[in-house]
């Protein structure tokens, strides 16, 4: 996860804890948001979208944060995120909290306090409370966990009670990890024990690129090319130290459709020794198609895992500019220049079904 950005004169948790006492109450009221997906004529399922509550926005700018991967903020409310998907024919998103995490506050326990603060605010305004019914059927969620330290064993136990919480109690759908976190990337064994629960939960893994440790001198923004090639750099990792065999239990899936790992997964392979063996772990692995929908990257996707991996994702509220500028109805038009109709709607909401029962459980 990337490291503080300006953190200044505010550095307590008593002032993290003034901006977030309004979280719960901030959610607000819905006005209007429309709750049958079905009576809309919605059939996607959106794994990789975002969420902003104004609790968050408000530490971020606390904390002098300006943006994620190289562009402004943008806006995001729920009436906003349900408009988006009545507009492309959605019928939910599964959210998860996208750079640079948690990683900007200044300790554990504010880590820990927001990552709760986050998470519940999911669970009431968004999965179902009696309160908010008019949106539950329309959200799924993956877990923020309080993790920026990974050198940290209790940075790393607090993560993994928070995994544990998110799931078994507040019923979340997944966990969010990101590519790196405070530089620690994935497959490092300090995370094992993290590792550990996710096994034991069984559980649905996003991974989430962030900016690199060290940045290249060059002047491009973080999501063109860092982004990828972070995710590559955390998967190949976890291939080379044996993640995806020592925790066959968990189901990872890959941001922006692995990054470079289709291209590269063969010379990634090599690496491991037990070539047949250990190339294969990719194939066990899902992609999504945020911003990686076309031709080259899809065909590419293709070889390396079927098409029951691959799920359909928009990068909302990111990406909305582009969608406003594209194809009114398809945010990722190309994907049938690559899926024939029946691969289309495994793509675009059987292989999320699959993968999420408690969302499909909310959305029958």
């Amino acid at each position: 996860m990337s490291q503080a950005h300006g953190v200044g004169s505010i550095t307590r948790r008593n002032s993290l804890r003034l901006l977030l006492g309004g979280g719960m109450g901030a959610v607000g009221a819905l006005g209007g948001v429309r709750s049958a997906a079905a009576a809309t004529g919605n059939s996607r399922i959106d794994v990789h979208a975002h969420f902003i509550p104004d609790f968050f926005r408000d530490a971020l700018r606390a904390y002098g944060v300006q943006g994620d991967g190289g562009i402004p903020l943008p806006s995001w409310s729920i009436q906003e995120a349900v408009s988006f998907m009545d507009k492309f024919r959605i019928a939910a998103q599964v959210v998860s909290l996208s750079e640079p995490g948690l990683g900007f506050l200044p300790d554990l326990d504010s880590r820990v306090y927001m990552a709760r603060q986050l998470n519940d605010y999911v669970r009431q305004a968004l999965l179902g409370a009696p309160a908010y019914s008019e949106a539950h059927r329309r959200f799924g969620a993956f877990a923020v966990l309080p993790l920026s330290n990974a050198t940290d064993e209790r940075e790393v136990e607090a993560a993994c009670q928070e995994a544990h919480r998110a799931v078994t109690v507040l019923g979340l759908d997944g966990v969010g990890l990101y590519s790196n976190h405070g530089g620690t990337y994935l497959g490092d064994p300090l995370l094992a024990p993290l590792m550990r629960t996710l096994n034991d939960l069984g559980a649905f893994v996003f991974v989430h690129p962030v900016a690199p440790p060290t940045r290249p001198e060059v002047d491009i923004p973080n999501f063109v090319l860092e982004f990828p090639f972070e995710t590559t750099r955390a998967a190949t990792n976890m291939l080379y130290k044996g993640i995806f065999w020592r925790y066959p239990r968990i189901r990872w899936m890959l941001a922006h459709a692995g990054g470079a790992i289709p291209f590269l997964s063969y010379r990634a392979g090599l690496l491991a020794l037990h070539l047949d063996a250990r190339n294969s772990a990719f194939s066990r692995l899902y992609f999504d198609t945020a911003l990686s929908a076309a031709p080259p990257a899809m065909a590419a996707a293709r070889k390396v895992t079927d098409t029951g991996h691959i799920l359909f994702g928009s990068d909302f509220p990111y990406s909305k500019l582009v969608y406003s500028l594209k194809w009114p109805g398809d945010p990722n038009a190309e994907l049938n220049d690559t899926f024939s109709s029946s691969e289309r709607a495994m793509v675009d909401r059987a292989n999320a079904l699959a993968q999420m029962p408690r969302l499909k459980a909310r959305l029958a």
